[in-house]
Order: structure tokens, then sequence, then C-alpha cells
């Protein structure tokens, strides 16, 4: 399986990596194998503990650390592992790897060993409806009015067990969905993009701080400014052919390790990017900000849009 057909790491190359090899490469061993093969447990490489609770799902190429509460895919692991910013990642890799001699990952490879109904199917979407889907957007502090403009009620499925959430829709046709209890995405995964031919452009790396920032900003015009949420930091790249399009490119990605580097990354790319995190510097994402309802510092925030349904 080639990889981009490219003698160079790109960020989607490193994403692509896979994981389980990766660790292998390192000299890490799975501690266990479980679920016919598919999911991995580490100790973790990120710090010291003596009870395996890293874990890789070989499925999605992706992983958890349960000590950190911490995860994603493999550039959000290689920012956390070196402490490295973007363009360091790139030239390590490039530097000590060959693109020939690591892994790539291939998403059909364990999908055998998985049951249909271990699968997440999406079985119905509807308008948001359920009180316990309300009530977390209240304890999110995001209005139901503005998160039924954008998200869905997603009933989904599970190992023959039904469960619901809130919804919301990818470019791909995929969801995020979030409840309470639970954060999953359904496949495809893939950026959301609202576009409408404007000079500026907001990135959010997930869809409640995007509800958060037409929260505090309900009285914009539309199509004053276009919209991107990356469902995932490490989908930046993805974003970027959308983004090089917009005069002014406005962060507010999250205050952790991948977000700041991502923000950092991007603003070495050009004037244009600008960073917006000063407006919750002393939280972790806009949401926490909006839920804390400002107190440590009240910023005097611009009007805002509410947009129309879809993408």
């Amino acid at each position: 399986m080639e990889r981009f057909g490219n003698d160079l790491f790109s960020l989607a190359g490193i994403r692509e990596t896979d994981m389980v090899g990766y660790l292998a490469k390192l000299g890490f061993k799975p501690e266990a194998i479980k679920k016919k093969g598919t999911d991995y447990w580490y100790l973790s490489p990120l710090r010291n503990e003596s009870t395996a609770s890293f874990h890789v799902d070989t499925v999605s190429n992706s992983w958890y650390d349960f000590g950190l509460m911490a995860g994603g895919n493999m550039v959000d692991f290689c920012l956390r592992f070196y402490g490295c910013s973007i363009p360091e990642l790139l030239v390590k890799f490039n530097a000590d790897f060959s693109v020939v001699t690591l892994p790539v990952f291939d998403a059909g490879l364990h999908e055998g060993r998985v049951s249909e109904e271990s699968k997440l199917v999406v079985t119905d979407v509807r308008p948001l409806y359920a009180y316990p889907l309300k009530n977390y957007l209240h304890e999110r502090s995001i209005p139901v009015a503005v998160a039924e403009v954008f998200c869905s009620e997603v009933t989904y499925q599970i190992n023959g067990n039904s469960y619901y959430g809130i919804g919301f829709k990818n470019d791909a046709g995929g969801y995020e969905i979030r409840n309470k209890n639970y954060k999953q995405s359904s496949s495809p995964k893939d950026i959301t993009t609202f576009y409408f031919g404007a000079d500026s452009v907001n990135v959010f790396e997930g869809f409640m701080d995007f509800l958060s920032y037409q929260t505090l900003h309900p009285y914009m015009e539309p199509g004053t400014c276009d919209f991107v949420v990356l469902n995932g930091a490490g989908l930046f790249d993805r974003a970027l052919p959308f983004l090089e399009r917009h005069e002014r490119v406005g962060l507010w990605l999250d205050l952790d390790v991948t977000g700041k580097a991502y923000t950092q990354y991007a603003l070495s790319m050009g004037l244009k990017y600008r960073d917006e995190s000063g407006w919750y510097s002393r939280h972790k994402d806009l949401n926490e900000w909006l839920m804390q309802k400002g107190e440590v510092q009240q910023p005097r925030l611009k009007p805002g849009l509410r947009l129309p349904v879809g993408s």
C-alpha cells in the first residue's frame, strides 16, 4: 500500500502511519490484545504507570490514554511523545524514517475481525428532541435554539444496543456524536465547512466550541464569515485548502498540546492567520470559558452569526 506516492512525510502521511507498527518501532510492546485483535493495551509511552491504560484501536488507528484523558491520531501522539512543534515533527520524521520503512495504516485490514454488531451504525436522524440532550446543552451553556440550527438528534447502535446523542454532520456525511457520557464518531471522519464566499474564516477544533461562538455572536449578518470545524485538530491539514481561499483566518483551537502546536504551525504560514485564543486564555477552550461565564476576563466580543441550516 503506497503512502501518497511521495518520498517525504507530510502531516497526512504521519497520520496514516500504522500506530501499532510505529509503537513497535519505538520499542513498545502491548500488555494485552483484546476484541479479536483490534484493541491493544500498553503501558503508557507518555507517562509512568504500572497498569496498562494506553489504548490503541486498530480499526480507527487512534489512541486514548485513560490516565491523561487525552487521545487522537498519530500526529497527536507524536506531538506529545516528542514534545515538539509540527515543523520540527516533520523534520524529525523525514530525518529518522523512510516512507517505505514505516507501516501504512490499512483501514480494511482489521475490519474482518470486527462483527457488524460492534460497529457504530447510525439508525435515525431527527431534530433535537430528547430532554437529556437539551439538558446537556444547558450544562454546556449552549442554547437549544442555537444547537438545533446546526445539530440533529442521532440514534445509533453498537453491539446491538441503541444509544442517542447530539449529532454534528461533517462534509463526508459522517457524524460527531456527543451526550453527557460519551463522545463518538461515525464513519466517514471529516471536517465540516460552512462556506458563504466571505473573505474571513474562523476555525474551531470541535463543534461545541463552534456552537459557543454562535452563542456569543447572535447578531452578525449571514455571510460575514465562513467557518471550519475540524472535528479533531489532527484534521487541520485537510482544512488547509479551504482556509487558503480566505484573506483572514481566525484560529480558535484548544489550549492543549495539540491545539497549541497547530496554532503555531498555522501562524508560521503567514500573517493572515490570527490566534484568537486570548479570549479564553485561562481555560482549555472557548466552551469552557463560556461555561465559566467569562469570569476570569470578560472580552468585548464582536457581533456574530447564526447560520442557516446546511453546509
